[in-house]
């Protein structure tokens, strides 16, 4: 099987990492199994720049990802179920709050409080009709109206209340509209937490659970906790998929510090030697290779040979035709929407799509098909029937198509041309 690589000769020293400081530095990528790893890491530690770190790049929320990437990998992060862990994320994200108000509405001051009030009331859903300050349909309602007034409520604003709230959920009195907007907030995510969660069989410690683990995310101490969550789980995922390799592929090997490695850069914006998309290309192609095994290969030899029969023209592009009838129409161009008969099969044989056996013709414009059947079906006259032979790069190419035809298929098409609609 042929190898594929990658390698990236370091130049400047290795700078390890000690302690918690991960810092961006080149490596020496000496296989196609560390390119890989590099690859990956790369790749997906510049989505995570994009997505979480615009705000915030420096080097401590870098360390911090990759602290929790690195505990998630070691298996240092406590497990937790569906509910535990639902309810540490929504503490996570109130605390997120405190930065960027309530809703991620900047002028809107998060009280934590009466939040958690809010949740606590609908997710126990205990309280009776007299009780109740809201009911469902009142709150969404003062909620959509809120968001379409959000600048009306600025003369309302509070400073950020960070006290941990009290677990046992002791009366509170809305003062402001703040104020009931963090209520009506907390009861919209409590009314959520309810229908996902809560069960008949639900007993009273679990509802005591799901607070427990809300105040223990609030309780982090991170700079970005849904980002250390990420980290965590991503972590835990490299490492549940050891077994079957990397990215389900046996032949490669997972080697965490220079995934690692790759995540760091990725975050700090630091990819000499292999850019975001030869990251995604190569990887792509390691892949495809390993999984459709000699797919391209056996392609590019069944077209050599069939190349040297008689019967067979080749064009400049690499497309094979066979003339089986030559009709005495008009042949089309490529914006002619036309009417054709088709078979397509891959090169043993195995028909993946058929016109014929639906007893329906195929209709759509040239301009709008793959690559080989553009340049093909102008080659023909109406009444024609022709049989293409396509490499893989005038057919589905690098990607495929659906279950049938996989990466790097050559594909033979017997095609009849019926009609031309201009």
């Amino acid at each position: 099987m042929k190898k594929i690589s990658i390698v990236v000769l370091a130049v400047l020293s290795l700078i390890a990492c000690t302690g918690t400081s991960y810092k961006a530095k080149e490596v020496a990528l000496q296989s196609q199994n560390d390119s890989v790893n590099y690859a990956l890491g790369l790749l997906n530690g510049q989505n995570i720049k994009m997505q979480f770190l615009r705000n915030d790049s420096s080097q401590a929320a870098i360390d911090e990802f990759a602290q929790a990437l690195s505990n998630g990998f070691d298996g240092k992060v406590k497990k937790l179920d569906e509910l535990q862990k639902a309810g540490q994320q929504l503490g996570t994200s109130v605390k997120e709050m405190e930065k960027s108000g309530l809703a991620s509405v900047e002028k809107w001051s998060i009280n934590e409080p009466i939040f958690y009030k809010g949740f606590f009331d609908a997710l126990t859903d205990q309280l009776s009709e007299e009780e109740q300050l809201f009911t469902s349909e009142e709150a969404q309602a003062y909620l959509q109206e809120a968001f379409a007034q959000a600048s009306s409520l600025e003369e309302t604003l509070g400073k950020v209340v960070k006290a941990s709230p009290k677990l046992d959920m002791p009366e509170v009195e809305l003062t402001s509209e703040i104020d009931s907007l963090n209520y009506v907030f907390g009861m919209l995510n409590g009314e959520i937490f309810r229908q996902r969660f809560v069960k008949e069989e639900t007993e009273e410690q679990d509802i005591k659970g799901i607070l427990d683990n809300i105040k223990e995310g609030l309780n982090t101490k991170s700079r970005n906790p849904e980002l250390v969550a990420m980290g965590e789980m991503i972590g835990q995922t490299i490492k549940s998929q050891d077994e079957k390799g990397l990215l389900g592929v046996p032949e490669l090997q997972t080697d965490f510090s220079l995934l690692l490695q790759g995540f760091v850069n990725g975050m700090a914006g630091e990819h000499e030697g292999m850019e975001m998309q030869e990251a995604d290309a190569y990887i792509t192609k390691v892949v495809n290779f390993y999984r459709y095994g000699n797919t391209q290969e056996d392609g590019e030899k069944f077209l050599a040979e069939n190349a040297k029969r008689e019967e067979v023209q080749v064009t400049e592009s690499g497309l094979q035709y066979e003339v089986i009838t030559m009709g005495h129409g008009l042949k089309p161009t490529a914006e002619n929407k036309v009417k054709v008969h088709y078979t397509g099969t891959l090169i043993d044989g195995t028909v993946f799509d058929s016109s014929v056996e639906r007893g329906e013709p195929a209709e759509f414009r040239l301009n709008q098909v793959i690559p080989g059947w553009t340049e093909g079906l102008q080659l023909m006259p109406v009444g024609s029937k022709f049989k293409f032979y396509l490499p893989y790069n005038l057919a589905y190419g690098e990607r495929g198509a659906g279950q049938k035809i996989p990466p790097y298929s050559a594909l033979i098409f017997e095609v009849e041309l019926l009609d031309i609609d201009k």
